[in-house]
């Protein structure tokens, strides 16, 4: 839209440097070219794209005073002589954005292996906390203050699954995850992953886990 703007400046201190007195002004260079035929339609130059009209950079005819009360006073539109369509077209060529082609590099296996790698290792070093309510009965039931606090709805594998997505950014399987039976209470537990082997283990580890936290709301 630079090109357009520019374009609108020019016309506008056109306008501006040709010294006539109000009553002269239909004998401007702009509005000269709307006198003729009442029911003549005008080639006019579109400044801007309008909507059922035309595009920008477009010759379309349109009638003489849709010209001259609305596209000619908003710069709208140019009458079509060889003196704007001359800056039309260097002001398009100026302005006009150049499309750049935009090459899709395939990633290879050993960019893939290293991505891999690195969501592993997050999945490592974070720990996921997750907030449920307590089964209220069962807290109430219970024979000492040692026992563990159940939870109303026990958390499964998928909901793992689903907030290891959205609090680490990691998309994982349920597969990837062993999982017997689903965590019903309070606590902090360690989750055994199941990773290819092809994803080496950071040093010091045996096998990959997921540190999980489960609280009250």
């Amino acid at each position: 839209m630079a090109y357009l703007q520019h374009g609108r400046n020019a016309l506008r201190q056109i306008i501006r440097d040709t010294n006539v007195q109000n009553q002269d002004r239909l004998m401007q260079p702009l509005l000269f070219a709307c006198q003729g035929v009442r029911y003549r339609k005008l080639e006019v130059i579109l400044t801007t794209s309008i909507e059922k009209l035309g595009k920008a950079g477009e010759t379309v005819r349109v009638a003489p005073g849709y010209f001259r009360n609305h596209l000619m006073p908003k710069l709208l539109a140019v009458p079509n002589i060889d003196k704007f369509a001359h800056l039309i077209r260097e002001q398009r060529k100026i302005y006009q954005p150049k499309e750049e082609e935009v090459q899709v590099v395939a990633k290879t296996v050993e960019d893939k292996t290293k991505e891999y790698e690195k969501s592993a290792n997050r999945l490592v070093n974070a720990r996921l906390v997750l907030r449920r309510f307590i089964d209220v009965e069962k807290f109430r039931a219970r024979a000492t203050k040692d026992d563990p606090v159940e939870l109303h709805s026990p958390v499964t594998k998928d909901e793992l699954v689903a907030e290891v997505a959205r609090q680490l950014c990691v998309h994982i399987e349920p597969e990837n995850l062993y999982l017997p039976t689903p965590l019903s209470t309070f606590g902090e537990f360690e989750v055994p992953l199941r990773l290819p082997k092809s994803i080496p283990l950071p040093e010091g580890r045996v096998h990959w886990t997921l540190q999980v936290k489960i609280r009250g709301k």
